[in-house]
């Protein structure tokens, strides 16, 4: 547990000191779930994921949602057991199974995937006063493109490179946890932020009552062929209202948020979590905004590692799979 504990209030430092809503059981096994910023939706799903383990099977499992590092970080921490559950992005899945990207040449094949989330939109958000209205127009600004081991960085980067910008020559690229770029936004010291989430989001909401905001349409030629190329990827749009300030739709491209955990992970256990969740899926979804959408079939989309054997388990005694 020592390493498992290490790992955990790193991450929290990282990102912030913050407490997890619901006081977690007093016996029953362990379970750790990593979600991502604490203004960001992983990171609720991880605490409400974990309250639910908490109410409904607190004989069992004492689970704790904590604040991490994003998608690749989670993965990695799932591999090497330091976590239990992880929530990432499906296209980092994918390319973890695969051997592609962060893991080129040393495919992950042990990852499992348990069940999906939420759709999550690549977003490019600015000041109304930047003079930015499209990703052309990011050259020479400051821009945080994500901090190193989260999914929104490589979203950022494969953006940039798809519109011909060098995040290394082009822009002044920052790599801030979400909850510094939000008020670095507001506070001038950056120009632009990208950012994966689910919406709405506080860290979108946190800028745009604060000041005024633009979500820049990311939908040229060259992103409709790279969605089309790749099955966990689809174009989606922010309807106007979502954020203060924004009245227009704006069109973007997303992913779908999953829950993912190794092939080593107890079927027990992984059984236990996933019945839990969907035989209180309503109490799921009044939890965030962003989960009102969730529905059974929904949630077994965009799963780009294979099933856990717990996982499969429960969705056949559902006749699901």
């Amino acid at each position: 547990m020592i390493g498992r504990r290490a790992v955990l209030a790193l991450g929290a430092a990282v990102v912030m000191a913050a407490s997890f809503a619901g006081a977690p059981a007093k016996a029953g096994q362990d379970i750790l779930i990593g979600g991502g910023s604490v203004t960001g939706v992983y990171y609720q799903v991880a605490l409400n994921v974990c309250n639910l383990l908490n109410k409904h099977s607190s004989d069992k499992y004492n689970c704790v949602g904590r604040p991490a590092l994003g998608s690749v970080f989670n993965i990695r921490a799932v591999k090497r057991t330091l976590l239990d559950f992880g929530v990432a992005q499906s296209d980092r899945n994918f390319e973890a199974f695969r051997g592609k990207g962060d893991w080129q040449g040393k495919p992950m094949e042990d990852l499992r995937s348990v069940f999906s989330m939420h759709p999550e939109t690549v977003l490019l958000v600015t000041r109304a006063d930047t003079g930015i209205n499209s990703v052309a127009d990011l050259k020479g600004h400051a821009v945080n493109i994500g901090n190193p081991g989260s999914g929104q960085r490589g979203n950022a980067e494969d953006v940039l490179r798809l519109y011909g910008i060098d995040k290394d020559n082009d822009i002044k690229a920052q790599g801030l946890q979400q909850q510094e770029a939000s008020r670095a936004l507001i506070d001038k010291k950056i120009d632009a932020f990208f950012y994966t989430v689910g919406n709405p989001s506080a860290a979108i909401e946190e800028p745009a009552n604060s000041t005024q905001i633009k979500i820049i349409p990311i939908n040229d030629a060259a992103i409709y062929g790279f969605v089309d190329e790749r099955p966990y990827y689809v174009m989606t749009t922010i309807p106007a209202g979502t954020y203060k300030g924004v009245d227009v739709d704006v069109e973007t491209y997303a992913v779908t948020a999953t829950v993912v955990t190794s092939a080593s992970a107890s079927d027990e256990m992984v059984y236990d979590a996933v019945k839990t969740v969907f035989d209180n899926l309503d109490e799921l979804k009044a939890t965030h905004a962003a989960f009102r959408v969730l529905t059974p079939k929904s949630m077994l989309k965009g799963l780009t590692a294979p099933l856990h054997d717990g996982a499969m388990k429960y969705y056949k005694e559902q006749g699901w799979k």
